[in-house]
C-alpha cells in the first residue's frame, strides 16, 4: 500500500485544466494513491465535493483513509468503466463539473513485486489491478494459443518480435507453467535476437500482457460513452494517457463529440443542427524536460483536455 514513490504525471497541468471551482463536484475515475485528488481537494472551499474510484483494492484503503480526514472526499472500489453507477448514485448526473482519467498503472503497482507487473523484481506472474477479480497473467498464458498471443504482443506492446516470443512461451509452458515474473523475462531476453537502446527486452511484452489480462481498452472505450450523461455544462474532461492506443481513442472521441451527429452526405444541415456536445480546450500537453528528468515514467504521457459545451 505503499504510496511514497508515486509521482502523480501533469500533476499542475492537469489540476489547471480542470478550472477548478471552489464549490464544484469533481470526479477522480483512477484515484491510484491519490495525488491527483489531493491538489484537486487543495483548490477546492468547504462546499466542493470530490469523489474517487479505482479497482486496486489497495488504492482504496488509501482513499478511503483520505475520506476520513476530509468530509468533501468519497471513495470507490469499482473500476471507471462503472462510473454512471456512482454518479447516478450520488445524484449527480449531468452535474459533474470536472472528469479526471489518468490511464495505465501506478508507480506502487509497478514497484511491489507482489503485483506482477514488472520484470525487474521476482514476483508473482498476476498483472491484475484487481487482484479479486479476473484472471492472472500466468493462467492466460497457459491457455492463450501462439497466434492470440502473438496478436496481443503486437497489438499492444508493438513488439516486433511477438511472434518469436510467443513461440518460446508455447514451448516454455509445454514443459512447465510459467508462473514467475523473472522467468517470463528471462525468456523473452533469450528468444528477443536484439536489444532497442536504454530498454529491457521485456518492456514491451509486459506492458501488452497487462492491458490485456485487464481490458484497459474495452475499460476505456465503456467509460468514454458515459462522459456525456456525467458532465455539467462547462464542465471539463482531463485524459493523461501512456500509451498511443488509449490516445488515439481518447483523441477519435473527443473529435467526433465536437463534430457532432452525422448526417448522408447531400443532406442540407446547419452546424447547430448537428448538436456537438464537447469541445477541445487547447493543444495535447506533454511533461516537460524537467518532469521527464525526475521522473521517467512521464515521458509517454500526454494530456488531452476537452469541455461540456451547452447542447
Amino acid at each position: 500500500m505503499n504510496s511514497g514513490n508515486h509521482r502523480p504525471v501533469l500533476l499542475e497541468e492537469s489540476v489547471q485544466a480542470l478550472a477548478i471551482r471552489p464549490d464544484g463536484r469533481y470526479l477522480d475515475a483512477t484515484f491510484g494513491r491519490g495525488g491527483h485528488s489531493r491538489a484537486i481537494l487543495a483548490r477546492l472551499g468547504r462546499g466542493g465535493r470530490l469523489f474517487g474510484l479505482d479497482r486496486d483494492p489497495d488504492a482504496v484503503a488509501v482513499g478511503q483513509a483520505l475520506a476520513k480526514q476530509d468530509h468533501r472526499f468519497g471513495m470507490y472500489h469499482m473500476p471507471f468503466s462503472r462510473l454512471t453507477d456512482v454518479v447516478r448514485e450520488l445524484g449527480l448526473l449531468g452535474a459533474i463539473d470536472g472528469l479526471l482519467f489518468d490511464l495505465g498503472v501506478s508507480s506502487p503497482q509497478l514497484d511491489e513485486p507482489h503485483r506482477g507487473f514488472s520484470f525487474s523484481d521476482d514476483g508473482p506472474l498476476d498483472m491484475r489491478m484487481d487482484p479479486t477479480a479476473g484472471e492472472p497473467a500466468s493462467r492466460w498464458l497457459a491457455l492463450a494459443t501462439r497466434e492470440e498471443i502473438a496478436r496481443v504482443l503486437r497489438e499492444y506492446g508493438e513488439e516486433r518480435f511477438a511472434g518469436r516470443i510467443a513461440t518460446a512461451i508455447v514451448r516454455r509452458r509445454a514443459a512447465a507453467p510459467l508462473t514467475r515474473t523473472r522467468d517470463l523475462a528471462a525468456l523473452i531476453e533469450a528468444a528477443v535476437p536484439t536489444r532497442e537502446p536504454g530498454k529491457h527486452p521485456a518492456t514491451r511484452t509486459f506492458q501488452a500482457l497487462r492491458i490485456q489480462i485487464n481490458l484497459e481498452l474495452d475499460e476505456l472505450a465503456a467509460a468514454l460513452t458515459q462522459v456525456r450523461d456525467l458532465l455539467a455544462v462547462g464542465g471539463r474532461f482531463v485524459v493523461i494517457s501512456f500509451h498511443s492506443l488509449e490516445d488515439r481513442l481518447v483523441k477519435r472521441f473527443v473529435r467526433e463529440q465536437a463534430r457532432g451527429e452525422r448526417f448522408p452526405i447531400g443532406v442540407p444541415v446547419i452546424d447547430r443542427q448537428r448538436e456537438p456536445w464537447l469541445e477541445p480546450v487547447g493543444k495535447a500537453v506533454r511533461p516537460s524536460p524537467e518532469e521527464i528528468a525526475a521522473n521517467p515514467r512521464a515521458r509517454s504521457a500526454i494530456m488531452r483536455i476537452a469541455e461540456r459545451c451547452p447542447s
